[in-house]
C-alpha cells in the first residue's frame, strides 16, 4: 500500500476522473453531481479567498446540514485553511470560546449564527463575518463569481488542517488538531473493510459541523463514487422519510435514535428496507434495543467505538455479525487498540486497564497511522495524550479472546446522553458563576431512552437559608443562556456536597444518594 500521504484537497480527483456524473451528495437544497459538487467547492473556494481567508487561517463554521456545508468543507481543504465546526446547538458563550481558543479569524454561518457570535465579546478577534448564501446577488454569491487573484499552492497534508474540540474535563473544551492525512484514514480504512463501492448511499443526520462526521461522510463516500446523504431530521419519523425516499443503503445513529425508530408506531418496519448496514455509536447500546430494533426492522445494529483524537472511528462490529452487545467491535485495520494498566504495562485478555491507541503491526498499514498534532496551545495536555508513542483515551475498557474490545466507562465522569457527550465539569463550571451556589457536582441517572439524564446537585453559600433561597428558574435560565440544551440539568437538588480528606467531591457518593430520581417529577 502507498506510504504517500493523503490529501483532503484532492479527494474528488478520482471520482471525477471514473464517476462526473454520479450523484455525489443530496441534501434539503438539492442534489448534486460529482461535477456540480466540484463547482460549487471552487465557487466556495473563490469567495474564501475574496474575503481574504489565507492557508493556515483558522475558519469557524457555523451552518446547517445542507449543500453550502459540505462545498465549504472540500474549499477549506483546498485552501489548506483549518476547519474549525462550531455546532449550532451550542450557547453563544460556548460557540464565542471555540472561535476564541482557535484563534479563529473567520467565521462563515447565517444571519443568525453571525448576529449570534458578534454579540460575544469572547469573539471579538474574529476580523471577518461571511454570510453564506448561495442565491443570485447575494454578497456571498458575487464573492464566488471573482476571479480570484492569488491561486493558493496544493496544501501540504501533514500540516493542520482541522481542530475538532472536545468537551473538556477541566471545564473547557480542547481542541484536537488533525492534518489532512489523518483526516482521509478512516474512510480509505471502512471503504476497505466494509468494502463499499458506488452503490453506497451513506445517510447522516448528526451536525457536519462535528468533524467526525465530515471525516465519515464528505470525505469518505467520495472515495468509492458513493452518495452522501446529508440529513436535516433527527427525529424517527424524519430519519425513516430520508432513508426510504433517498435509498440509503447505510444509516448510523445514536441508541436513542435507534429506541426511537424501533418504539415509533409512525414508522412502518418496511420504511427502512433499502438499509444494508447499520452503525450505533456515541455510546453503548443496550442489547434491549437492538432486539427490538432488529425485530422489527430484520437489521442488525453494530456497535462502533470512535474518538475525536483518532478521528473518529477505532472499532466496529464486522458487517453481518451479531456479537456481545457489550462489545465495540474490532479495530480498523491500520490500528491497534492497547489495554494499559497504572503501571504502563499493557494488560492480558480480559483485565480492564486504559484504552490506548496505536498503530498495526503489519508495516504496510501501519504506515498510514499518524497521530494527532496534539491539543491547540495545551502542551501539557498534548505530552499526556500522546505519552509511549500511543494515544491514550482516558477511557476504560478490556480486549477478549477474539479481539473485541469492550468500554467500560469513558473518561469515567463522561455522561453520554443520547448520543451527545456531556463532561460534568462543563456544566458544573456553569453552575458555580450562578450567584448563591458554593458548589455543585454533575451526575448521569440512567434512562432506558437516552442512556442517562443530567442531573445536579448544588451546595449553596448559606446552607442555613435553605433551598427556598434558590431561584430554580433563574437557574435554568443562567444554564440554558451558557450551555446548549441537551446539558442542562433536568433536575437541581440542594444539599451539601460528600467530600473525602483531600477535600475533593466524592461522586459515587453523589450517584448513591440520587438513585430513584425520578426526572419526570417536578423537582
Amino acid at each position: 500500500m502507498s506510504t504517500s500521504p493523503l490529501s483532503a484537497a484532492r479527494v474528488l480527483e478520482r471520482a471525477l476522473a471514473e464517476w462526473p456524473d454520479a450523484e455525489a451528495t443530496v441534501a434539503r437544497g438539492g442534489r448534486l453531481t460529482y461535477r456540480q459538487l466540484d463547482d460549487m467547492a471552487q465557487g466556495s473556494l473563490r469567495a474564501l479567498l475574496a474575503a481574504g481567508v489565507r492557508p493556515g487561517d483558522r475558519l469557524g463554521v457555523s451552518l446547517g446540514n445542507d449543500l453550502p456545508l459540505v462545498a465549504l468543507f472540500h474549499a477549506a481543504m483546498r485552501l489548506g485553511a483549518v476547519w474549525v465546526g462550531v455546532n449550532r446547538a451550542l450557547a453563544p458563550p460556548e460557540k464565542a470560546y471555540l472561535l476564541a481558543d482557535s484563534g479563529a479569524a473567520f467565521f462563515v454561518g447565517d444571519d443568525a449564527m453571525a448576529a449570534e457570535v458578534q454579540g460575544e465579546q469572547r469573539a471579538h478577534q474574529v476580523t471577518g463575518y461571511l454570510v453564506v448564501d448561495p442565491t443570485a446577488g447575494s454578497e456571498w454569491s458575487e464573492l464566488a463569481a471573482e476571479e480570484p487573484s492569488w491561486t493558493p499552492p496544493t496544501p501540504d497534508p501533514l500540516l493542520p488542517a482541522a481542530i475538532a474540540y472536545t468537551s473538556g474535563t477541566t471545564g473547557f473544551p480542547k481542541g484536537a488538531v488533525h492534518c489532512q492525512h489523518n483526516l482521509m484514514v478512516p474512510g480509505k480504512m471502512v471503504v476497505r473493510s466494509r468494502k463499499f463501492d458506488t452503490e453506497l448511499r451513506k445517510a447522516d443526520c448528526f451536525p457536519l459541523t462535528i468533524l467526525n462526521l465530515q471525516v465519515l461522510s464528505t470525505l469518505t463516500v467520495p472515495q468509492c463514487g458513493g452518495t452522501a446523504i446529508v440529513m436535516d431530521r433527527v427525529d424517527p419519523v424524519g430519519i425513516a422519510e430520508w432513508v426510504a425516499a433517498e435509498r440509503a443503503t447505510l444509516w448510523n445513529g445514536a441508541p436513542a435514535m435507534l429506541y426511537g425508530l424501533a418504539t415509533n408506531e409512525e414508522v412502518a418496519a418496511d420504511s427502512l428496507r433499502t438499509l444494508r448496514d447499520v452503525w450505533s455509536g456515541g455510546s453503548h447500546c443496550p442489547q434491549s434495543i437492538k432486539d427490538r430494533f432488529a425485530a422489527k426492522f430484520g437489521l442488525v445494529a453494530h456497535s462502533t467505538y470512535g474518538a475525536t483524537e483518532v478521528p473518529t472511528l477505532v472499532t466496529i462490529v464486522p458487517h453481518g455479525l451479531e456479537v456481545d452487545a457489550a462489545a465495540s467491535g474490532l479495530p480498523l485495520p491500520h490500528l491497534a487498540v492497547h489495554i494499559v494498566g497504572d503501571d504502563g504495562e499493557e494488560q492480558p485478555v480480559g483485565t480492564s486497564g486504559e484504552i490506548c491507541i496505536g498503530p498495526t503491526e503489519d508495516p504496510a498499514l501501519a504506515s498510514l497511522y499518524h497521530p494527532m498534532h496534539g491539543y491547540w496551545n495545551n502542551p501539557e495536555a498534548s505530552a499526556r495524550a500522546l505519552r509511549d508513542g500511543i494515544l491514550h483515551s482516558g477511557d476504560v475498557g478490556f480486549l477478549d479472546a477474539e479481539g473485541y474490545l469492550h468500554v467500560q466507562d469513558r473518561h469515567q465522569s463522561l455522561i453520554l446522553r443520547g448520543g451527545a457527550n456531556i463532561y460534568p465539569a462543563e456544566v458544573e463550571r456553569v453552575l458555580n458563576d450562578f450567584p448563591g451556589i458554593a458548589a455543585s457536582c454533575v451526575i448521569g441517572v440512567p434512562d432506558d431512552r437516552l442512556g442517562a439524564r443530567v442531573a445536579a446537585i448544588v451546595e449553596l453559600e448559606d446552607p442555613a437559608a435553605g433551598a427556598s433561597t434558590l431561584d430554580a428558574e433563574a437557574l435554568r435560565g443562567h444554564c440554558r443562556a451558557n450551555l446548549a440544551r441537551y446539558k442542562v440539568p433536568e433536575a437541581f437538588v440542594v444539599g451539601t456536597l460528600p467530600r473525602n480528606a483531600m477535600g475533593k467531591v466524592v461522586v459515587a457518593a453523589v450517584q448513591q444518594s440520587l438513585e430513584g430520581l425520578d426526572l419526570d417529577a417536578p423537582t
